[in-house]
């Protein structure tokens, strides 16, 4: 997807600059501009000085106040604006998440069998898009004004980040597919976010219980499916969503383009 070499970085998943995809008349996403990942709690030094060499300007933090508590805060990049924009209330779910990590197998089977946690999946992506429309709204807002380069990450950088870049880059006129195609590499093995269950809790992460915590860590078409399902069930479709639902103007629109699309 990038036109220069992907970096490794020790302490931060799924990273990767989403320059280069296509986004009509001979433009793509200028490299440099828009980056995405996991969260920075973990970052080492080297991940530090690399990401501190991106010239960014802002880092956009889509955790909310639980997931921060529980993973920490972000590593510091100096003189790099950083902006928390929760996506989800940190009560949304909580009890559910507290299942995932220390739950029993029947309490997992329960709750996760015979489809219901791509379900949830698919529900929570769908909220986010008719609930969050003010705070997608803010995040593209800001990147036409000033605050790329840009890096939007939330925990695993698949979900809340995953979906505000698939927003960003449907505003740049990036075709779905393309869309579609960046939001499943988060699937890469080197991509995906280490699942982690208690000390002590029944089946570990035994083959039957990563089954049924997959479809809460897989990056799946059906997801993404169900929020552009949703654009089109509540605003008829990906312009109207965007100038009514986002309050995105023409000139706010052609202002993003220019800061984030070259030949």
């Amino acid at each position: 997807m990038t036109e220069t070499a992907e970096p490794v970085l020790t302490g931060v998943r799924n990273f990767r600059d989403v320059g280069g995809l296509p986004a009509g008349d001979g433009l793509r996403v200028r490299p440099g501009t828009l980056f995405r990942s996991g969260h920075l709690a973990h970052a080492t030094e080297e991940d530090v000085a690399f990401l501190s060499g991106l010239g960014l300007h802002t880092v956009f933090d889509f955790r909310n106040s639980a997931d921060q508590a529980l993973e920490g805060p972000d590593a510091a990049l100096p003189g790099v604006r950083n902006v928390n924009i929760p996506l989800t209330d940190p009560a949304e779910g909580a009890d559910f998440w507290r299942m995932v990590r220390d739950g029993n197998l029947a309490q997992l089977r329960r709750a996760l069998s015979d489809g219901q946690a791509a379900h949830r999946m698919a529900a929570s992506y769908r909220a986010m898009i008719r609930g969050r429309t003010q705070e997608h709204s803010r995040v593209l807002h800001a990147l036409a004004e000033d605050s790329v380069p840009a890096l939007l990450h939330c925990a695993a950088g698949k979900d809340r980040a995953g979906l505000t870049v698939a927003v960003v880059l449907l505003a740049l006129g990036v075709p779905r597919d393309a869309i579609e195609a960046d939001y499943l590499e988060s699937n890469s093995p080197h991509r995906r976010y280490k699942v982690h269950r208690s000390k002590g809790a029944e089946g570990g992460l035994s083959p039957e219980v990563m089954e049924l915590l997959a479809p809460l860590f897989d990056a799946r078409p059906a997801y993404l499916e169900a929020a552009f399902t949703a654009i089109e069930e509540t605003w008829g479709g990906p312009e109207t969503y965007l100038r009514e639902g986002l309050r995105l103007s023409e000139a706010t629109r052609d202002r993003l383009r220019q800061r984030m699309l070259d030949t």
